[in-house]
C-alpha cells in the first residue's frame, strides 16, 4: 500500500510536472506573441516616424532651394534697380549740364547782340562823322 501511495504520488508529479511544461511552453509562446505584438506596434510608429522625417528633410531641402533661388533673384533685382539709379543720376547730371551751356550760350548771344549793335552804333556815327568831314572839306574848296 505504501508503495502504490508513492507510485501514484510519483505519477501525479509526473503529470504536474507535464502540465507545468505545457503551461510554461504556452507562457513562453504567449509572452512571444505578446513581444511580438509590441514590435509590431512600436515599428509601425518607428516607420511612421521615419517616413514623416523622410519626408521633411525632402521638404527642408526644397525649401532652402527656393530660399537660395530667392535671394540670387533679389539679388539681381536689386542690381537693376541700382543700374536704373545710376542711369537717372547720369540724365540728371545730362540735363542739368545742358541748362549750364543753355544759360552760357544766352549770355554768348546776348553779349554778341550788343557787340553788333555796338559795332553798328560806331559805324553809323564813323560814316556820319566821315561824311560831315567830307561835306565840310568839300565846302571849303
Amino acid at each position: 500500500m505504501l508503495t502504490s501511495m508513492v507510485k501514484e504520488h510519483h505519477k501525479e508529479q509526473v503529470k504536474r510536472k507535464q502540465e507545468q511544461e505545457v503551461r510554461r511552453k504556452e507562457a513562453i509562446e504567449a509572452s512571444n506573441e505578446l513581444t511580438q505584438s509590441l514590435v509590431d506596434t512600436l515599428n509601425v510608429g518607428v516607420a511612421q516616424a521615419y517616413l514623416n522625417q523622410k519626408r521633411l528633410d525632402a521638404e527642408a531641402k526644397q525649401l532652402h532651394m527656393g530660399a537660395t533661388n530667392f535671394a540670387k533673384q533679389t539679388h539681381q533685382w536689386l542690381q537693376l534697380i541700382d543700374n536704373f539709379s545710376s542711369a537717372l543720376k547720369e540724365l540728371g547730371d545730362v540735363e542739368n549740364w545742358a541748362r549750364s551751356i543753355e544759360g552760357d550760350m544766352h549770355v554768348i548771344n546776348q553779349s554778341l547782340e550788343l557787340a553788333y549793335k555796338a559795332s553798328r552804333a560806331t559805324q553809323a556815327t564813323g560814316v556820319a562823322a566821315a561824311a560831315g568831314a567830307e561835306a565840310s572839306t568839300s565846302a571849303g574848296k
